[in-house]
């Protein structure tokens, strides 16, 4: 084993050909011999560089349609062949095969494949076999060969290549861990999708697998180190293109996530404003610049310094209000002219466009992380119409309540535990946030929206345990109130509300964040 070992022949069996003859040519001027099949073998002789098809360098045909083709000793031997080993030379020269000192493979497309939600067959096809083997057994014998799994790695590639024919041993040990991490990607895709299709939500092995998009300067606090890796084309965060700002932080973009799965929720054009990854306002409105100017309302003091969701285009006038006030994220579907020239007066603020908004509906799994393992549920994809409520007071809400209640408990699913709203006319008057006790909720809530809060509906994640936490409600002022029941003080709550001559509906369903 040598720091630098040169490259006298390489193979290239690529599906992605991205700056493949770039680096043929490089290989080539350096008089290295190149090795390909099918397609890649065909490009490279259209751009008029040397290469030798595999069947012809092994002596043995491409069959089953192309399955077998570099599954053949005289391949995984020239790889895997170590240099420094007599016993190993004397084996290759006995059995004519030659030393491959580079292997550039990536492989078939499967998760775009899947990404397309192609037929079961077309899926089957897709999953490379010869290639991971490749992959593997060049990242194996690093010591001898080096691997390229990404076009994006080519360009280091070729600058060695150039400067020195071949490539030092530090250079080929960060490509072979690439190389593993790049093949339990594939791996673990193929396994989800298996999973999937068999109807196994929690199989016995569960992978996780994602794909570096930054190093973070650092995490939740300044000691912590982070990085924001992606896995997914859920629209938000991980497909936004950031058009101005500094760079965002672990925190900006853990807030910006629950801001924009908060404003997905909602049809009419919405607002919300985050904080700490809690809403401190929500508002639907005709005219997007009118729900700001509601969803401000609710807590201007919190949202100094939030991040800001839109579930529509971001304009001029609505851009104008938001940069009134010091904001660290603007997260839209998109932006006109105008809101971008506005903003990129604000050098610091963040803006994020997506392309669209994430379905809150849609099937998915989240993941938190405990000692020794990882806790995985299905996401909280629960909607309630008001098909779905019953009425359990004397009272029944009116129809202006009826839709302040199902807008109160869309909000409630994105604030966390114990999580109590307020609401009127589509828009957060009071948001109590993950305390211990469902009563201070109420009251901190109450407390907030001041003046705002009488006459409002009100929303609780969960039931009322006690009558002490809907009372506090009624005396802010709650005229009706959504809740998911199931208490075994349920009558005493219900009492309550018929006491105060308010109207109550039942959910069914709990809206837990923790």
């Amino acid at each position: 084993m040598t720091d630098l070992h040169l490259i006298r022949r390489a193979l290239i069996s690529v599906s992605d050909k991205t700056g493949m003859l770039d680096l043929a040519r490089a290989l080539t001027a350096q008089g290295a011999e190149i090795l390909s099949t099918g397609g890649s073998a065909k490009a490279l002789r259209e751009a008029g560089i040397s290469v030798t098809e595999v069947s012809d360098h092994t002596g043995f045909p491409e069959i089953l349609d192309g399955r077998v083709k570099t599954l053949v000793p005289q391949i995984h031997g020239g790889i895997l062949g170590r240099r420094d080993d007599s016993t190993h030379v004397m084996q290759m020269a006995q059995h004519h095969i030659a030393p491959i000192d580079m292997v550039v493979v990536n492989l078939y497309p499967f998760e775009e494949t899947v990404a397309k939600q192609a037929d079961f067959p077309t899926c089957i096809e897709n999953i490379d076999i010869g290639g991971p083997a490749l992959i593997r057994a060049a990242a194996k014998n690093h010591d001898f060969v080096a691997v390229l799994t990404e076009p994006a790695q080519y360009a280091d590639a070729i600058t060695a290549i150039a400067a020195e024919g071949g490539l030092r041993l530090k250079a080929r040990r960060a490509l072979a861990a690439a190389a593993y991490a790049r093949t339990a990607s594939y791996d673990s895709a193929i396994a989800e999708w298996f999973a999937a299709q068999n109807g196994d939500a929690y199989p016995a092995r569960k992978t996780l697998s994602g794909k570096l998009q930054q190093t973070l300067r650092y995490g939740e606090n300044p000691h912590q180190s982070a990085a924001f890796y992606t896995n997914g084309s859920r629209p938000g965060i991980a497909t936004a293109r950031q058009i101005q700002g500094k760079e965002l932080s672990y925190n900006n973009l853990n807030d910006t996530d629950a801001a924009f799965e908060c404003v997905a929720e909602f049809e009419e054009p919405t607002i919300v404003i985050v904080k700490h990854a809690n809403p401190c306002g929500v508002a639907s409105a005709p005219q997007i610049a009118d729900a700001w100017d509601r969803a401000l309302a609710c807590d201007p003091v919190s949202a100094f310094g939030g991040i800001v969701a839109l579930n529509r285009t971001l304009d001029g006038q609505t851009a104008a209000k938001i940069a009134s006030i010091f904001t660290e994220v603007i997260i839209a579907p998109d932006a006109t002219d105008e809101a971008k020239s506005i903003l990129a007066a604000k050098k610091n603020l963040r803006l994020l466009l997506t392309g669209g908004l994430p379905d809150p509906a849609s099937a998915d799994q989240t993941f938190k992380s405990v000692a020794g393992g990882f806790l995985l549920q299905s996401r909280d994809a629960g909607r309630i119409t008001t098909a779905d409520l019953k009425i359990v007071t004397k009272r029944a809400p009116n129809t202006a309540e009826l839709a302040d209640l199902i807008f109160a408990f869309q909000v409630c699913k994105h604030v966390k535990s114990n999580a109590i709203i307020y609401a009127r006319n589509g828009a957060t008057t009071g948001i109590g946030a993950g305390q211990m006790s469902r009563v201070d909720s109420a009251k901190i809530a109450a407390s907030k929206g001041g003046d705002l809060v009488p006459g409002s509906v009100v929303a609780s994640d969960a039931f009322f345990p006690f009558a002490d936490g809907l009372q506090a409600a009624i005396a802010a002022g709650a005229t009706a109130v959504i809740q998911p029941g199931g208490s075994i003080r349920d009558a005493e709550i219900i009492a309550a509300a018929d006491e105060a001559q308010i109207a109550m509906v039942l959910t069914g369903m709990r809206h837990f964040r923790h």
